[in-house]
């Protein structure tokens, strides 16, 4: 039970170190639209292959993995937009302002980011399973650029260090008992509730990653932004053949 929680955590440090990347050094845009880019990447291979193959696999036959898919998709649009509302719209944008008041908004908004992936990082070892590699550095990867375009608007709103700092190590300790809570109240699941959780998560990163990620990549990247994109997904392909 503790590996979960120590994976989880390891996996959603990396918010912490973009959180310390972005306070430190400032990054151009273009580079940084070119790496969320390529963590976009790495992340629909994930999902593909991590989630909705195994799911798919887990639960043939059964319309699970499709109901899990679409309301995984709507839930997420729905908290998302609710969460926008707050003030936290621009929470991925490279060139916002983040307000000081606006802390709340944003937290929960990359709580929910980060949820649906530490939920399945701890599903998927279950029984005893080994963590997979492809997810676990799927998510650390997404998040470092994730965490440095945040960072960028805090650090516009005048946010001091130890206060954007500390948000992320909080956000990345969540995350830790978010795959520690997938393992333990998962673990005697049916295969049909794993494959709807599965896939739940899966939807909800897709639409994550069209709404945020992917047109930021594209706006400060430009047209090479699809070039990092496959890059991203091929190294996450390789990894998952590797293991």
């Amino acid at each position: 039970m503790a590996d979960a929680f120590l994976w989880g955590l390891l996996a959603s440090i990396s918010l912490t170190v973009g959180g310390w990347i972005g306070s430190v050094f400032k990054i151009g845009k273009r580079p940084l639209g070119l790496i969320m880019a390529f963590g976009a990447g790495v992340l629909i291979a994930a999902v593909s292959f991590e989630l909705v193959f195994e799911a798919v696999k887990r639960s043939s036959l059964t319309l699970a993995p499709l109901v899990g898919f679409l309301v995984g998709a709507f839930t997420f649009f729905l908290l998302d937009l609710l969460i926008s509302r707050l003030g936290a719209h621009g929470r991925k944008s490279i060139t916002g302002i983040h307000n000081p008041n606006l802390a709340v908004p944003i937290i929960l908004a990359t709580i929910l980011d980060g949820i649906p992936e530490s939920l399945v990082l701890g599903i998927g070892m279950i029984g005893g399973a080994k963590v997979s590699i492809g997810m676990l550095t799927a998510i650390f990867i997404s998040n470092l650029p994730e965490a440095i375009a945040g960072t960028s608007g805090m650090v516009a709103g005048a946010w001091s260090r130890r206060r954007i700092l500390l948000l992320w190590l909080g956000i990345s300790i969540v995350c830790a008992f978010t795959s520690l809570a997938g393992y333990a109240l998962l673990a005697n699941a049916s295969h049909h509730t794993i494959s709807f959780i599965q896939t739940f998560a899966a939807g909800a990163i897709l639409v994550m990653l069209s709404n945020t990620m992917i047109p930021e990549a594209y706006e400060h990247g430009g047209k090479l932004a699809g070039i990092f994109t496959v890059l991203g997904f091929a190294v996450a392909v390789s990894m998952a053949l590797f293991e």
